[in-house]
């Protein structure tokens, strides 16, 4: 559904579209005008399995978050999953799991020199996803995760909503800004039709980085809008444990609440996961009283799912 009075010029500015009746929409930037585009099932387009990825590098995370990332999303998708780890570290995956090699990037040298002036080393790491030819047999669209995510709803809609097009959810302080950047946390892309994701960063490595100001999410949306290739996932489907679940002053007054249409939950900033499953009292702002509703989803029904030895 088209609005006439979308300009052009606007495409890196979410504006207002029409809207229907039913399930909720997302604003979608095609060749600089603004789309609402309803989510179509994956069923009946050929699609046989699902593409998941998600990279680690140090030791941050664990195994044990790639496990249960890997037991939300294929409990929550209705066709098979292909799901695909980037990492230096294979020890403690699940043996359905893809390891794919982290590399070291030709353009590494200049990107670490820039990432370094913007006080963000090693922040642009996930952009190795979307080099073309990763994996050879590949076909279709990839859904992205970080590993500081919870899935708790179903994720078809997700992937499937406006092809073509890279999606994410608009980031919660640039929207409060008024500015166009998505969220990294949840990001669907098409290797087949999105390479510029890795080639403008691989010939310009500096110059990027610097215009993007060492942040990766910036890098990519504004590069997917710049194309006209954007699509906002809908803001109930991807939500904010701290803004969205657990906000100030009420998280003094009650346990956090899992909204009822959230279909990931991320953990950006404190607290924590491990820190908001136990309660959190390490800030005045972000205090948190234990999460039962996180115990079971990321932890209790990837037990189930997996076996304890792998969640």
């Amino acid at each position: 559904m088209q609005s006439p009075s979308w300009p052009p010029s606007s495409v890196r500015v979410p504006g207002k579209c029409r809207r229907g009746h039913g399930p909720p929409q997302a604003l979608v930037f095609l060749r600089g005008r603004c789309y609402a585009a309803r989510a179509t099932p994956n069923r009946g387009r050929g699609v046989t399995a699902i593409n998941i990825m998600c990279i680690k590098w140090g030791t941050l995370f664990g195994p044990e978050y790639v496990n249960r990332l890997y037991s939300g999303v294929r409990r929550n998708l209705s066709l098979p999953v292909r799901f695909m780890v980037m990492t230096e570290h294979a020890e403690g995956l699940h043996p359905d799991i893809e390891v794919l090699d982290l590399p070291v990037e030709p353009y590494a040298e200049p990107m670490e020199a820039a990432l370094k002036v913007a006080n963000r080393q090693g922040a642009m790491r996930k952009t190795s996803l979307f080099r073309p030819g990763l994996v050879p047999d590949l076909e279709g669209p990839v859904l992205g995760f970080d590993l500081d995510v919870v899935i708790t709803g179903g994720l078809d809609e997700i992937h499937d909503l406006a092809p073509g097009t890279v999606a994410m959810r608009h980031d919660w302080t640039e929207k409060r800004k008024g500015r166009p950047t998505g969220h990294g946390s949840v990001f669907r892309f098409d290797p087949a039709l999105h390479g510029f994701l890795y080639e403008d960063l691989a010939a310009n490595p500096y110059e990027e980085v610097e215009k993007a100001r060492g942040s990766e999410q910036r890098y990519t949306s504004h590069k997917a809008m710049d194309r006209g290739v954007f699509t906002y996932i809908p803001d109930d489907w991807v939500v904010s444990f701290k803004y969205d679940c657990n906000p100030f002053p009420g998280n003094y007054l009650h346990a956090p609440r899992l909204p009822e249409d959230a279909r990931v939950v991320c953990f950006h900033g404190r607290p924590k996961m491990t820190d908001a499953l136990a309660g959190y009292t390490g800030s005045f702002i972000r205090y948190s009283k234990p999460c039962d509703w996180l115990q079971e989803h990321w932890i209790d029904r990837a037990r189930a799912d997996l076996g304890t030895d792998w969640a």
